[in-house]
Formats: structure tokens, sequence, C-alpha cells
């Protein structure tokens, strides 16, 4: 169960185009005691997204940077880009009590987890590759060869999710944000 008082983490991780950020979106829409931390990322912006609140965007050299001077909770090259967490920001969310969602990678949230033990790891999955293709192709974000890449890297995914503390599939969003509710004691 959550508190504000205690500052929990709570990573969800997932393969590309499993709904993982539209989950983390609605839960914060109905859920005020928890905030979302906001990731780093040298990828460039999509359609809509704005510095500072959908991700930060740097260059490489300004992530090297803070990889460097240990500014980086967790960090990792995903896709040809780096996206990472800047501990700051989760420090002040968990100082003032909040409840923090990271939506990050596999291998981040893994080390999120070795050093704070009492974070609360979600993998979310698709209900088969053939729907997450298709979410990625009517997404209309990537080219095929991207497209192809992310499902290139579903193997390593999945196998990484048994290291998870839940595992939820969203084969239909309000069923599994209700299941994710409920693990998280949420009410």
């Amino acid at each position: 169960m959550l508190s504000k008082q205690k500052g929990k983490l709570v990573a969800f991780s997932a393969p590309s185009g499993a709904g993982k950020s539209t989950i983390c979106n609605k839960l914060l829409d109905k859920h005020k005691n928890l905030v979302v931390s906001i990731s780093a990322t040298t990828r460039s912006p999509r359609i809509g997204e704005k510095h500072g609140q959908s991700y930060f965007f740097l260059s490489r050299e300004q992530f090297q940077e803070s990889i460097d001077k240990g500014e980086m909770l967790e960090w990792e090259e995903v896709h040809g880009n780096y996206y990472g967490t800047l501990k700051f920001l989760v420090h002040e969310e968990t100082m003032e009590g909040n409840n923090v969602l990271l939506d990050i990678d596999v291998n981040g949230a893994i080390n999120v987890k070795k050093m704070y033990p009492d974070t609360v790891l979600i993998f979310i999955k698709p209900p088969s590759i053939e729907e997450l293709k298709r979410r990625l192709e009517h997404r209309g974000t990537e080219t095929d060869e991207q497209i192809e890449r992310r499902l290139t890297r579903l193997e390593y995914e999945y196998k990484m999710a048994d290291q998870f503390d839940h595992i939820i599939i969203n084969e239909n969003l309000e069923d599994a944000i209700l299941e994710i509710e409920q693990v998280l004691g949420l009410y």
C-alpha cells in the first residue's frame, strides 16, 4: 500500500507500444498522491512533446556530463538514444513524501531496485507480439526499421521481466489500470 508519508518509488517498464506511458498518465490523473519523474533523453522530441514536461531533451554531450557528475539515478542507451532519471528530481519528490512513478527501461528499473530495494517494479506486457506491432504501426511515430528494432528487443525485455515484482498484461486498458491500482493499494 502506498502512502504519501513514505515517498515510495514505482518503476514501470514495458516494450515500446505496450501502453506504459498511457497507464502512467491515467494513474496520475486519478490519484493525486502520485507524481511522475520526468526522464531525460537524447532522442528528438515527438510532435506535442515539450522540454521539462514530456522529457528533458538533452544533447549527447549534456547527458554524458550528467552521467560523469553522478547526477543520474539510472541511465541506459536504448534504440540508439540515452534515457535516464535525474537523481535530484526523484530525491525532491520523495523527500516531500510523494510516491514517484518512473517510466523507464527494464535495466533502469532493475538498477533502481538495487539502490532502493522497496521500489515496486511493474512490467507491462502487450497481449501479443502481433498486437504490439499493430500498436506501434498505428502510433505512426516510428519507421518500419525502428519498429523492427523495437520488436527485436522483445525477447530480452521479456527475460528481464522475470525480475519484476508484478507483470500486468495490457489487453484492456481499464482492466490493466484496475489491476495496478490493486497491486499498489490505490482505491
